[in-house]
């Protein structure tokens, strides 16, 4: 092998590069969030991207594709964390080098590519490669050996799993139960003899020696819910090689972990670690897992505890537990992003982009899961010590999980360190049964709207018009369709065409009228039927099926609507100039009275950030800039630079609203013409909802100068309560807060004085228990938070003895025991508080010294603390 495509970013622009000369179009690496598929938690393949092209629910401008895409396998059907780190090709994040043609190209193309491109561009020896076909697909068989030359021994024909099972086969792929599928042939290589393995479909093809490392899809058929296969109109190639193998052969390594990439991350996390073995796997789990992190951030993706955050805050834990086995000294991971965006940078610039963003985000992470691993690791060290047999059970799993907050597969990977394993049947019973609670906890009865279906067509009308004429398509009330709506009433009329703004995207739907020549409709909401329109409200007279009636907007509401809908993308931007680009929209709610805005971010924004983002957002405002809107295609709207919501499917044909030059977004609702129309912006709250989620709430025009006034008028009454003037208001009362804290300081000296004399009264009621000085009193009118000062200057006074004392406090008793420390071996503070709070419904513990309890039935104090002499005599 004498090529000089050696290096990972080599063999990427190779490929690429090949397939660009072949007429392939380059597309960029899609996000690992995929935007066309609802069922995927993250991309996991080269085609996902194309999906909708392949299934003819998408065009594009081109027919012929080749792309490298990064991918991630860590959660759901496609899941490879367990074996990472413990195999030579398994990773949770990997690049799939493809060439894809839609309808254009088909079997010979795709295996005459594929063969040049390793034979002739990466120089692979022949001899080394084998090629797999399914046992049926003649075609491809015959392409191989007639076109390309290779021998007929070394292609393997691969048939179906079962006779039961046709089609179930390593070589054919399927889409789904129903749909495209097709035979796909494999190429593999061969690492040598001196590895155990057999070629594939023998039984030792799980073996190391024979490794696919591409693999062609033929999608030919089109497969019936009865089980027939029709032939596609168009069939079409999907192919996957995945870089880290191919990288591995060419630079002439058996594992993964032993290219150029994995050796850069590997020796800067060693470096940091201080550990000298590199061939350490906890090192190999590190490296790995740093890519899958800081992509998955890259991307948006916030740890949190649910979906895709969920995935990712395990994957950070798993490296974190990997760095705690190396004896990790501080916060490591984080300090891996900048040597993997040296490795990586240029072939994905946003990992140099936001470094410092997931460097904060994988830092926090780090130090939030510090504290529980230790405490988590010591549990589970007791568990599997007092273990009986090899398997951990699933209610300790459950409890390490749900009490301390240590993950189930954490504790799965341990075991298997150890060589046991871990109850998951019963774990997961666990997990159910919460699920249960959880959902019983919060019933909710079916949404009415979920009851309508309508398979009208309402044209939107509403944002060049307040008014417009249409006819009534459909009627409903709560039994169903109508022909006729009555006056009083309740019910919901679909149009033809409607300048009302149905609920979508966050705004709220339009309220106002709609007229008829026999009374009116009174719109309180507008709502999305399929692509219907629902006007929801109460008729103020007889409503007909098809007649002809004015649909009028409430004007003034709608301004106010826009004027927030407008504030959000205005906020949206100057968030993401101050914080970061990593903020992207994970909510929104848009009314007339105020606007709400969640986002994703990893801590709370300061003080400084938020004057700084309304500063921005009220500098365009006053810019008065004209907003713009267009229709165009979804990658000429991508190429401007349009924001877009990951996870959210888009048509071919997109609108865009621009605001000046300071935001640009793709969006369906209504907004002002002019920035100015806003008037003002004023951040109302900030707070956290949801780990990595931020909520911003503001107000807009009269909103904002409402609460602008209200602020005034009550710094106006604290100025009044403080006899001040409003300049002064602030010193005035920090002066009150300085003397108030004194006098607390003064108070609290009083009562320990007091609580001190209290003490010494009551010394008076010791009595001798078998030789032992004990002090049992009931202490009312004393101060609770000065129980502790007052049990301690009795021990003090006794110098042995044991003080047990009682507080009825309104409906409450404070209970409070004392021992001194020679006595602890016979008489324990916690065990003595909890024998008398049980008696006044209560319990409590504490220190063999001094322990406090509480109790919720004072009636009984006098009684239990009768009881404690007795109590005490047989114990001491």
């Amino acid at each position: 092998m004498t090529t000089t495509v050696k290096s990972s970013a080599e063999i990427r622009k190779a490929f690429l590069d090949f397939f660009a000369s072949k007429q392939h179009q380059i597309v960029p690496s899609s996000s690992l969030v995929p935007g066309n598929d609802a069922t995927l938690l993250f991309t996991n393949a080269g085609m996902v991207p194309f999906k909708d092209v392949f299934l003819g629910a998408e065009s594009r401008s081109y027919t012929r594709a080749t792309s490298s895409q990064r991918c991630v396998r860590a959660g759901g059907k496609h899941n490879d964390l367990e074996n990472v780190g413990y195999t030579a090709r398994h990773h949770t994040f990997f690049e799939m080098l493809g060439n894809f043609s839609f309808g254009d190209y088909f079997k010979t193309d795709a295996i005459n590519f594929a063969w040049q491109f390793l034979t002739e561009v990466l120089q692979l020896e022949k001899e080394k490669l084998l090629v797999t076909v399914y046992e049926t697909d003649n075609e491809a068989f015959d392409i191989w050996v007639n076109q390309v030359g290779v021998p007929a021994e070394k292609i393997i024909r691969i048939g179906d799993k079962s006779p039961e099972k046709k089609y179930e086969s390593d070589n054919f792929w399927s889409m789904g139960d129903t749909g495209p599928c097709g035979p796909c042939t494999e190429i593999f290589y061969d690492h040598g003899d001196h590895i155990w393995g057999g070629p594939p479909g023998s039984p030792e093809e799980d073996g190391d020696r024979f490794i696919e490392i591409w693999n062609l899809v033929f999608m030919q058929f089109n497969r019936q819910a009865d089980g027939t296969m029709e032939n596609l109109p168009k069939p079409s190639v999907d192919t996957g090689m995945g870089l880290e193998r191919i990288a591995a052969i060419m630079q002439d390594v058996h594992s993964n972990y032993e290219i150029d990439i994995f050796q850069g991350l590997i020796k800067s996390a060693a470096q940091i670690l201080s550990v000298s073995d590199l061939t350490h796997n906890s090192l190999k789990v590190i490296a790995d897992h740093i890519r899958s992190c800081s992509f998955m951030i890259a991307d948006g993706v916030m740890p949190s505890n649910e979906g895709r955050g969920y995935v990712l805050r395990r994957i950070i834990r798993r490296a974190i537990r990997h760095g705690h086995k190396l004896e990790a000294q501080g916060h490591f991971f984080h300090k891996l992003v900048a040597a993997l965006a040296e490795q990586m940078g240029d072939a994905y610039p946003e990992l140099v982009k936001q470094q410092a963003v997931i460097e904060k985000i994988l830092r926090i992470e780090e130090e939030q899961f510090g504290r529980t691993l230790d405490r988590g690791m010591a549990l589970l060290e007791d568990i599997i010590t007092g273990l009986k047999g090899k398997q951990i059970d699933g209610g300790d799993v459950f409890k390490l999980y749900d009490t301390y907050g240590f993950p189930a597969d954490l504790t799965a990977d341990i075991a298997r360190e150890r060589e046991i394993s871990i109850d998951e049947d019963g774990f997961e019973q666990q997990m159910q049964a919460q699920r249960q609670r959880a959902q019983q906890a919060s019933q909710f009865g079916t949404d009415y709207n979920e009851k309508l279906k309508s398979e009208q067509h309402t044209s939107f009308k509403g944002y060049t018009n307040h008014d417009y004429s249409a006819t009534v398509v459909e009627l409903f009330n709560e039994e169903g369709k109508i022909s006729t709506l009555s006056a009083g009433q309740k019910g919901v009329v679909v149009l033809d065409n409607t300048p009302f703004y149905a609920e979508s995207g966050g705004q709220v739907g339009d309220t106002g009228v709609i007229s008829t020549g026999n009374g009116e409709f009174d719109v309180t909401d507008t709502v999305k039927l399929g692509n219907a329109f629902a006007h929801h409200g109460v008729a103020r007279g007889d409503i007909q099926l098809n007649a002809r009636v004015k649909a009028s907007i409430n004007v003034e509401r709608r301004a106010a609507i826009t004027k927030n809908h407008t504030a959000t993308h205005l906020l949206h931007a100057a968030l993401r100039q101050v914080l970061g680009e990593h903020v992207t929209q994970k909510g929104s709610l848009v009314d007339d009275e105020k606007l709400r805005f969640d986002f994703s971010h990893f801590e709370g924004v300061t003080a400084t950030e938020l004057r700084t983002i309304e500063q921005l957002v009220n500098q365009q405002i006053r810019s008065n800039s004209e907003r713009e809107t267009a229709l165009m295609q979804i990658d000429e709207a991508k190429a401007k630079g349009a924001m877009a919501l990951f996870g959210e499917k888009y048509d071919d044909e997109v609108r865009v609203v621009t605001l000046g030059g300071f935001s640009t977004e793709l969006c369906g609702g209504v907004h002002v013409n002019q920035t100015g129309e806003i008037g003002l912006f004023k951040i109302t709250s900030e707070a956290g909802i949801a780990a990595g989620v931020r909520r911003i709430e503001a107000v807009t025009g009269e909103g904002a100068l409402a609460y602008v006034d209200a602020q005034s008028d009550t710094l106006g009454a604290i100025s009044t309560l403080v006899k001040s003037d409003s300049a002064n208001t602030l010193s005035k009362v920090e002066q009150m807060i300085v003397k108030a804290k004194q006098l607390e300081k003064e108070v609290s000296q009083l009562k320990q004085k007091m609580a001190a004399q209290a003490g010494s009264d009551l010394i008076s009621n010791t009595v001798d228990v078998n030789g032992v000085k004990v002090l049992i009193a009931n202490v009312e009118g004393s101060d609770p938070k000065a129980l502790r000062d007052m049990v301690d200057d009795l021990k003090n006074k006794l110098g042995s003895g044991v003080v047990m004392l009682g507080l009825a406090n309104g409906a409450k008793v404070n209970l409070i025991a004392g021992v001194t420390k020679d006595l602890i071996g016979q008489v324990k503070a916690g065990e003595l508080v909890n024998m008398v709070a049980q008696q006044v419904g209560g319990k409590g513990g504490g220190r063999p010294d001094m322990a406090q309890a509480g109790g919720s039935e004072p009636e009984n104090l006098d009684a239990a603390l009768a009881s404690v002499q007795a109590w005490l005599t047989e114990k001491l």
